[in-house]
Order: C-alpha cells, then sequence, then structure tokens
C-alpha cells in the first residue's frame, strides 16, 4: 500500500452522511429574503421615481427649480427632452429635464 492510498481509501469507504431535510425552510428563506429586498430597496427607489416623473410633467414656465447640479433658476422654456432656466438676468442655461431636482416655492430665488 503506498501512501496515496493510505489516505484516499478511508475516503471512498465512508459512507455519505444522512442529509436532514430542512423542511419548509429550505425554500422559505430565499423567498423571505426577496420579498425583504423588494420592500427595502425596490419599493421606495421605484416611489421615488415616480414622484420625481409627476414632477417633472407638472414643470412649467416661471417655476423656480434647482438641478441635481446645484443650479438655481426660473424655467423659460419647456422642450421634451431639455428645459431652459434662466439663472441670471439675461443668463440662460439649457439641462436635461431629468436634471432638475426640486420645484422651490415661489420667490424663493429673489430671496436669496
Amino acid at each position: 500500500m503506498n501512501l496515496l492510498e493510505f489516505f484516499v481509501a478511508p475516503v471512498i469507504a465512508q459512507a455519505a452522511p444522512a442529509q436532514q431535510g430542512m423542511g419548509g425552510f429550505g425554500l422559505l428563506m430565499p423567498i423571505a429574503l426577496i420579498a425583504i429586498m423588494y420592500f427595502l430597496m425596490i419599493r421606495p427607489q421605484m416611489k421615488r421615481a415616480k414622484e420625481h416623473r409627476s414632477m417633472l410633467d407638472k414643470l412649467s414656465k416661471g417655476d423656480e427649480v434647482i438641478t441635481s447640479g446645484g443650479i438655481a433658476g426660473t424655467v423659460t422654456d419647456i422642450g421634451d427632452n431639455f428645459v431652459t432656466l434662466e439663472v441670471a438676468d439675461n443668463v440662460r442655461v439649457r439641462v436635461q429635464k431629468a436634471a432638475v431636482g426640486n420645484v422651490l416655492p415661489k420667490g424663493t430665488l429673489k430671496s436669496a
């Protein structure tokens, strides 16, 4: 008997241990984790995206907005994909509609 057979033979001779059934717990755990992930991560993100879309749909000329980059201005023109903001007297900037982060209350920019 060589050295390799000395270690391999007992391993082959051992019977596979009997698996104990986990019952419904084995299938229940992944389903519970998916449900928890949905309610803690996916659903709130979808809700925020829906609110942002509705805010962009309600956007109109004269609204005071702040972009995700921090530029504050008044909406002067609205297109399908772009919004023109007046950030100072006769200074206009075109930004993507999705870049509008928040609509500010009227008069916010005048008081700042």
